[in-house]
């Protein structure tokens, strides 16, 4: 009779090879997800930031095309405050009953707002805030905005500090994203239509940003 064929497994070298071996695709497939899963992470945050953004401006350029807007002309409405960082308008589109019909005054909502860049939690980060005096009062309408910045012109499309000459106004907006990304260093400078500088990251900076511009005509200034 042939005596048994033995059965010796695998040596310690073959056992070791193939630990190494599983621990190199191991390592490579954690590699892999974990650069998608950050990839995937950072555009979520872009992707957000930039909505966020397109929204804050849609609503500024649509309240402020109708500074001035005054049918009976007896409201006095238009731009009040045109500073650099913040603007105050009204018009009368509305009366005390919210019918929609002008009532020769802005002391009804949304006749009288101020945008305006506010610390709305106190966590050190600016935001965009909406004041409506008449209405809800101060909101929140956009986190993380880095820099809010007007240019008014006149008929001429020259820059004017005069509130009677202003005649369409230059929005622009930088949005940050909620966190900071350590594989990236924001070195960007950003200027407004003007070629002014309204915001200029510190050195070392690792927060991703999105700028946004516009130009909004006021077609109700400057009415007789």
């Amino acid at each position: 009779m042939k005596p048994p064929r033995s059965n010796p497994g695998f040596t310690i070298i073959e056992c070791l090879v193939t630990m190494a071996i599983s621990g190199i695709v191991m390592a490579a497939i954690y590699s892999t997800l974990y650069s998608q899963q950050k990839t995937h992470v950072t555009q979520e945050q872009i992707v957000a930031m930039q909505q966020n953004l397109r929204a804050a401006m849609y609503l500024m350029k649509k309240e402020i095309r109708m500074a001035g807007y005054d049918p009976t002309g007896s409201a006095l409405a238009g731009i009040q405050i045109a500073n650099t960082n913040s603007i105050r308008i009204t018009r009368d589109i509305t009366d005390d009953a919210g019918t929609g019909d002008s009532d020769g005054d802005t002391g009804d909502a949304n006749e009288d707002v101020t945008y305006a860049l506010l610390d709305a939690d106190g966590d050190g980060d600016t935001d965009l805030g909406r004041n409506d005096v008449n209405g809800v009062g101060t909101q929140t309408i956009a986190e993380n905005i880095d820099a809010l910045n007007f240019v008014y012109l006149d008929q001429n499309r020259t820059p004017t500090a005069s509130l009677s000459e202003i005649r369409s106004a230059q929005i622009s907006l930088v949005a940050r994203a909620e966190r900071a990304d350590p594989a990236y260093t924001n070195s960007n400078v950003y200027e407004n239509q003007q070629g002014d500088t309204i915001f200029a990251p510190l050195p070392g900076d690792a927060y991703r940003r999105k700028f946004l511009t516009a130009e909004v005509r006021c077609p109700n200034l400057g009415l007789e």
